[in-house]
């Protein structure tokens, strides 16, 4: 009976979100990967205190959203931007593909896979290929690989989301391999991984194209405009298309790290703006803060949080120029939430007004506090990851708060997992209304669909 009653909740939530009158021209998709709730509360305190609010947080319309994949509780990141993507659940590993399993891969000498193989597999049109279907501008933004799971939900359909050099070959118009649900091709594609795009070169791109084709080269033949570097980017003009890639063979760098060369994301994220708004029909953009996840993978919170609070930013510059192209946000749409949680935790009581990085310190005296080992212990831990020492020992503030520090895991693995709990949605503008209370990933694809009217 439980159940019953939920489907039919489920589906009058499909039905008022697709009867309701088109309201979006434009529609923005920011998407932090791995920004579970903790991870919101502690970014938050880390750049304004515990009474403070990220930009984003001061939004009107929230949700909490369910994360669970087709066949895991805890989902992998490529199935769940595909739900929000397609509207469907996905199995783990997949990109936008339906009841896809995947086959143990061909690979090449590097270890990479040279073919895409899986069993079954349905292609489920994206939210970006209905946009481009309906002649409105798009793009996909990222601070990982342009290749990656989450900026790969969006334009391509694949078994498996390491299948990074077929992915590569389905955003590039007229080429072999071509997703041509894409039409004339993805207006604005930034991010980074040049090796997924560039013929392989034993000295000079060892983990380059097998194929031997070099896919940058076939975007400028298209009329793509080409950077590599953020004054390419800055130079780049409306009424061309763009694709920027901004590191040679990996992901973008951390913000607390940045090299001058890289664009910061609230950089990307307004240039896609300015290239895309000029379209008559409106646009629909993807933006990714995709860093947070690496580095709550890598145990290391001061960066996972550095890179919320540089998502926040970019959303923030957002919807400011955003509200200068329209005013009240009438005709746009913008979306924030997160693909899934993480095992971060904030424990052990804290005295308000500390840094959330440090080492937990009695409230009466000031002194560092001890677990029942005797030993310091940080406020911020992990359920699993790969620092679980054999013995725990002391660890001092200086050390705690240095940017490269790597906080104690419960439970020992080759690197810390995702989380399966729920996550918060943001959002504003228009056809933000519906966007409340408890629903499923999927949910967020329809209620999208409806407020553009695809």
């Amino acid at each position: 009976m439980h159940k019953r009653l939920s489907l039919l909740l489920a589906a009058s939530l499909v039905a008022s979100g697709a009867a309701a009158a088109p309201q979006a021209k434009n529609i923005i998709f920011f998407l932090g990967d791995g920004m579970g709730p903790t991870t919101i509360t502690a970014a938050r305190i880390f750049k304004h205190g515990e009474d403070g609010l990220l930009g984003f947080e001061r939004l009107e319309r929230t949700a909490r959203i369910k994360t669970y994949s087709n066949d895991f509780q805890t989902t992998d990141s490529a199935p769940s931007m595909g739900a929000y993507m397609t509207g469907v659940k996905i199995n783990q590993d997949g990109i936008s593909l339906k009841d896809a399993r995947a086959i143990e891969p061909d690979k090449d000498a590097n270890g990479n896979r040279t073919v895409d193989k899986c069993v079954d597999g349905q292609v489920v049109p994206t939210i970006l290929e209905l946009a481009k279907a309906r002649g409105k501008a798009v793009g996909a933004v990222t601070t990982t690989a342009l290749t990656h799971a989450t900026p790969a939900s969006t334009f391509a359909h694949a078994c498996h989301r390491d299948a990074a050099y077929s992915i590569a070959r389905q955003i590039v118009p007229g080429g072999e391999g071509y997703n041509a649900a894409l039409g004339d091709g993805v207006d604005v594609l930034m991010g980074g991984a040049r090796n997924h795009f560039t013929p392989y070169d034993r000295t000079r791109n060892p983990k380059g194209r097998a194929d031997g084709r070099d896919l940058l080269k076939e975007f400028a033949a298209q009329g793509y405009a080409v950077g590599a570097t953020r004054a390419d980017m800055l130079s780049a003009r409306p009424g061309r298309k763009f694709v920027g890639i901004y590191s040679a063979d990996d992901h973008l760098d951390f913000a607390l790290a940045r090299r001058p060369e890289q664009p910061s994301l609230s950089e990307m994220a307004l240039k896609a703006v300015e290239l895309l708004a000029p379209d008559p029909d409106g646009f629909f953009l993807m933006v990714e803060g995709g860093k947070i996840d690496h580095a709550l993978h890598d145990n290391n919170a001061k960066n996972a949080l550095a890179d919320t609070v540089a998502f926040d930013e970019a959303i923030v510059a957002t919807i400011a120029r955003m509200r200068e192209i329209d005013p009240g946000l009438e005709n746009t749409l913008i979306v924030i939430t997160a693909d899934h949680d993480h095992t971060m935790v904030l424990n052990g009581y804290p005295k308000r007004g500390s840094k959330v990085l440090d080492i937990v310190h009695d409230y009466a005296t000031g002194q560092p506090k001890k677990d029942a080992d005797g030993k310091t212990f940080t406020a911020l831990v992990f359920g699993n990851g790969k620092v679980r020492p054999d013995q725990r020992a002391d660890v001092d503030s200086a050390t705690a708060l240095d940017d490269e520090y790597q906080q104690e895991a419960g439970v020992r693995t080759v690197y810390e997992s995702h989380g399966g709990g729920d996550v918060k949605l943001y959002a504003t503008g228009a056809g933000s209304a519906p966007f409340k209370g408890t629903i499923e990933n999927t949910q967020v694809f329809h209620l999208m669909k409806a407020a553009a009217g695809l």
